[in-house]
């Protein structure tokens, strides 16, 4: 016990600190229970009953990419209004409630009503990586920078931590919903509708009580509008001057979309094949708690293949688990997939991440970074619209999955001729 205190001194976390992490734990909730779980699970099933199977899917990848097509299209707007240095918080919140909003309304959608459930997730994930931009800004106002990279890792732990405990508890409840005193899932399932709007708004409560941030003058939207297009083409102009690393975030935007949506539409897929949605929703929390261990293997792994050896690596388990997906018939093989997935989804992203800062200038580190991280964040437009519309148009859904195969390819052969002219690799 005086050796937990010791540490818990040495680590020195304010409670500001730790009010800024718990968002993380509230929001992740949203991208675990709804985004990947149980939204696409819900829509096949019961607001697209009775629809063909691959005219669900393309109606499911569609609101995917117009609603991130949307962020993307505000980004440059919103990264300028956190730039000002204060109202970040004031914009979290509008972002929170909308989000918060729009989810608990899925709840609400009557059984067959699949347009209003493509427009409500739509408005709650706007909500989600809208909010996710002024968060992020408010980082650097809670940890200086020695303490900036643990602050930051206590947030992404918490939140992999939260989502899965929430999603845990849904899918056991959704698995015997005896346990409540009610005889469907369906009604388990719209009720984890509400649970995760009332936990991301209960655990974002900690971050507008305690996070300290002063409110300087205000600015007109059009100026904060200008500001950002002017940012956002500044930051072009230099990444464009640099051969390796217009490379990498062409080739990274192209598999990253690959490998978000793997995850986004694993589910949807399955429905497709006629797999029992159990067995579904359990192999998607055996990916979320294999997934932590593995990223931190490959970190290990770097040292030994580098970063670009190991996002190689990574890229051909991706090629091997779509091609695994597009023969696969029965729940054990999915469940194959799943682990697959847990095996090679944080490594991807945390080796992508670690390549990247070996190629940028470190005097731009932020203003690079900035960019990627759009990238990143803002990934899976093109992928989920590809599916939907490949086994819309050949009326199978094996077509479909297969169809990621060439945003992962395509993402594999711009990475070749990429090199670290420092010594990274």
């Amino acid at each position: 016990m005086e050796e937990e205190r010791r540490k818990a001194r040495r680590i020195h976390i304010t409670r500001e600190q730790w009010a800024w992490a718990l968002y993380d734990w509230g929001n992740s909730a949203f991208a675990t229970v709804v985004m990947a779980g149980f939204y696409p699970l819900f829509f096949k099933q019961y607001w697209a009953a009775g629809m063909a199977v691959t005219e669900s899917t393309f109606w499911l990848g569609a609101g995917n990419a117009v609603a991130a097509v949307l962020v993307v299209a505000g980004a440059p707007v919103l990264g300028a209004m956190a730039d000002q240095g204060g109202g970040r918080k004031r914009y979290l919140g509008r972002f929170l409630v909308l989000g918060c909003l729009a989810t608990a309304g899925l709840f609400l959608v009557p059984e067959g009503a699949w347009g209003w459930a493509l427009l409500l997730f739509a408005l709650a994930s706007i909500g989600f990586a809208g909010g996710n931009v002024f968060y992020d800004a408010l980082l650097p106002q809670v940890a200086d920078e020695r303490r900036v990279d643990f602050v930051s890792a206590l947030g992404y732990g918490l939140g992999y931590l939260g989502g899965g405990l929430l999603f845990a508890g849904c899918v056991g409840t959704t698995l015997h919903p005896e346990w409540l005193g009610v005889g469907d899932a369906g009604i388990v399932v719209r009720l984890s509708f509400l649970l995760v709007a009332g936990w991301w708004f209960l655990f974002a409560l900690p971050l507008f009580l305690r996070v300290h941030e002063p409110l300087p003058p205000p600015r007109p939207v059009l100026q904060v509008a200008r500001a950002g297009f002017r940012q956002l083409a500044e930051t072009f102009r230099h990444i464009r001057s640099l051969r390796p690393v217009m490379l990498f975030l062409g080739a990274y935007w192209c598999y990253i979309d690959g490998v978000d949506t793997v995850i986004r539409m694993a589910v949807d897929y399955g429905l497709s094949l006629g797999l029992d949605s159990g067995d579904l929703i359990t192999a998607l929390l055996v990916t979320q708690f294999v997934g932590f261990p593995a990223a931190v293997a490959f970190g290990l792994l770097a040292r030994y293949t580098g970063p670009k050896g190991g996002i190689y690596i990574a890229l051909g388990v991706y090629i091997l688990i779509v091609l695994w997906a597009g023969q696969m018939s029965t729940a054990s093989e999915f469940y194959v997939l799943a682990v697959a997935v847990g095996l090679v989804q944080g490594g991807i992203q945390s080796l992508s991440r670690s390549f990247y800062s070996r190629l940028i200038p470190t005097d731009k580190a932020a203003e690079f970074f900035g960019f990627y991280n759009m990238l990143g964040k803002f990934a899976a437009v093109l992928g989920p619209l590809l599916v939907g519309l490949t086994g819309h148009l050949t009326g199978d859904p094996r077509a479909g999955i297969l169809s990621i195969l060439v945003l992962l390819v395509a993402g594999a052969l711009l990475l070749l001729p990429v090199r670290v002219s420092h010594g990274g690799e």
